[in-house]
């Protein structure tokens, strides 16, 4: 199993409008490429929230070949969507991780 973490820093004035759009549009898209079983969308706590919230969202892959999958043929548009609605609203990272238990 692999998850491909989004940990994401918004801005207070996106926080409202991302979230639903996260929620209701974002999530869903990305559920609906097929390449994972599951995911689980978090926030962060007992962290410095005076710019904003910080996020986290993971993606469990069954097979490395799903996550390749998703990042070859999926990401980029996703991503230029997010870049486009939310400019510099927020800063992010990606990781992907294996489970080993």
């Amino acid at each position: 199993m692999f998850i491909y973490n989004i940990s994401l820093k918004l801005e207070w004035s996106i926080h409202e409008a991302w979230l639903l759009w996260m929620q209701e549009v974002h999530i869903p898209e990305i559920m609906e490429t097929g390449c994972f079983t599951e995911y689980r969308f978090v926030r962060l706590l007992d962290i410095d929230e005076a710019d904003g919230p910080t996020y986290a969202v993971q993606f469990f892959a069954a097979t490395r070949e799903d996550y390749e999958r998703y990042i070859t043929h999926h990401a980029p548009a996703l991503r230029e969507d997010s870049q486009r609605r939310w400019g510099n609203g927020f800063i992010g990272f990606r990781s992907l991780m294996k489970v080993v238990n």
